[in-house]
This record gives C-alpha cells, sequence and structure tokens, in this order.
C-alpha cells in the first residue's frame, strides 16, 4: 500500500462518515496515509456497530477523530471548528472536505398526506447542498484549509432525472453542484479545488430508503457496460485519486463514477 500522504499532517473531514461512500472514503483515505476527522449523525442504537466499523481505521496509522453531532446545525458546527482547530494544532492542514450527508425528504407530492412541502424542500436543501458552503466557510475562516485543498460532495443521476419521492433530493443534488461550481471558481485563488463526484446506483443505508429503488437496480444493471452496480469501494477510490497532488488541474466539474452506467 503506497501510503501517499503519510507525514503531511494532511487531514481529511468526511460530514456524513458513519456508513455507505462516506465510511468507505474514509477507509481508503487513511490506508494512504491521511489523518481522518468523521463528523455523522446516527442513534444512539446504531453506536456500537458503527464503532466496530471505526476499528478499522483505527488500525491505521493515522490520527482518528469521530464526533457524533449534526452537521447541518449552525451552533454545533462553530463547536466543531474549534476542537478540529486543537486537534489539527498548529500544523495540521484540512486537505480534503468531504460532503456525504443524506438528511433527505422522500415525501411523495400528491397522494394521501402527508405530501411534500416546501419546508420539506427547504430543510433538504440545507442539509445537502448548502452545507457544503457552510462547513467550506467555516473551515476557511478558520484558516484549517491545505494551500491545496480539495473538497469533494456526492451527487446522483437525480440531478436530471424525475423518480417518484426523490423530488426534494433531486433539487438538493442540483444545488450542491451549483454551489460546487462557484466554489471551484471563487476559492480557486486560495488553492481549493472542488468537485461532485456522480456515483452510480450503490446500495448504501441511504439508497434503501428511495422509494422504489429496486426498480432503479434492475435498470442500472441492465444499462452498464459491465453487468454490475457500483460499490462504495469504486467511489471512495475517486475520491483518493482527486485529493493526490496529480489531480490538481480538476475542478468545477461532475465527474461520473459508474463504470459506463450513463452512457445507454
Amino acid at each position: 500500500m503506497v501510503t501517499d500522504f503519510k507525514d503531511l499532517n494532511y487531514w481529511a473531514i468526511i460530514l456524513g462518515g458513519s456508513t455507505g461512500l462516506g465510511f468507505a472514503t474514509a477507509r481508503k483515505l487513511a490506508h494512504h496515509g491521511m489523518n481522518i476527522i468523521i463528523i455523522h449523525r446516527d442513534r444512539r442504537a446504531d453506536i456500537d456497530e458503527i464503532e466496530e466499523a471505526f476499528e478499522d481505521i483505527r488500525g491505521q496509522d493515522v490520527k482518528f477523530e469521530s464526533f457524533n453531532v449534526d452537521a447541518t446545525n449552525a451552533e454545533k458546527r462553530g463547536e466543531l471548528i474549534k476542537e478540529i482547530s486543537e486537534i489539527l494544532g498548529e500544523e495540521g492542514k484540512v486537505r480534503t472536505l468531504v460532503h456525504s450527508i443524506s438528511k433527505g425528504n422522500l415525501k411523495p407530492m400528491t397522494g394521501e398526506e402527508p405530501t411534500l412541502g416546501n419546508l420539506d424542500f427547504q430543510i433538504t436543501i440545507d442539509a445537502m447542498a448548502i452545507s457544503l458552503y457552510d462547513w467550506t466557510k467555516a473551515i476557511f475562516n478558520s484558516g484549517l484549509f491545505a494551500k491545496d485543498a480539495r473538497i469533494i460532495s456526492f451527487t446522483s443521476e437525480g440531478n436530471k432525472k424525475a423518480w417518484a419521492n426523490y423530488a426534494a433530493v433531486s433539487a438538493a443534488k442540483v444545488a450542491l453542484e451549483a454551489i460546487t461550481r462557484s466554489i471551484a471558481l471563487e476559492f480557486a485563488p486560495h488553492g481549493i479545488r472542488a468537485n461532485c463526484i456522480q456515483a452510480g446506483v450503490t446500495v448504501t443505508r441511504s439508497f434503501q430508503m428511495i422509494p422504489g429503488n429496486e426498480t432503479l437496480r434492475v435498470h442500472a444493471l441492465k444499462h452498464n457496460p459491465f453487468k454490475r452496480l457500483t460499490i462504495p469501494k469504486d467511489v471512495a477510490n475517486v475520491v483518493y485519486l482527486l485529493s493526490k497532488d496529480e489531480a490538481s488541474w480538476i475542478t468545477g466539474t461532475i465527474l461520473p463514477v459508474n463504470g459506463g452506467e450513463h452512457l445507454k
């Protein structure tokens, strides 16, 4: 294993990193020598299982911290930034910020109540899109970013396709991509690169909450040239690649990571 980031005092902050794409990313970056901070929000009943999974990261030769806190709460975010600053010390810097928050509303627009309302859109867009900017700005204002930092978030094909019950999340994904492009443009003078990864259909906990997800799986398998679904490791591998020095000229992009699922 090549530990590209070992001894560089680089840190990755993973927002929503206890399962799925976020956790796979944390593992991958840790295996390559990057120190990890995971911020997640999970039920007390799930903590033992999550902590057991975290042992894989703790077993690497890196520093690791985790916080079971709502990353979308402004007051909590301010407290976390202070703690993170102390953890990093004078030498540590945030090389990679990964946004993997999936706090979306999956109500239908019509039918039996409760149906999707204005507040549902607001909560979903704030959590799954605007919070990326909130965290970027907070880390930037605290001087914690490395000189060549990477901001990476996860979008989906729902950014341009309509799926039943997915309207609020779809709107959030479009907003997330717009915010990412603006971050790439306006923070470029400060050495920050920002990109979205459009993952293929990946069976994660959040995906399984989408009504009709089985139909999406069948469709993806039918159209994927490699005849398999995307797995979290596929996405984590690309986050690692985007975090490397050699990826410094990639910014403001929406990068499909789906084995060609989008081609047909």
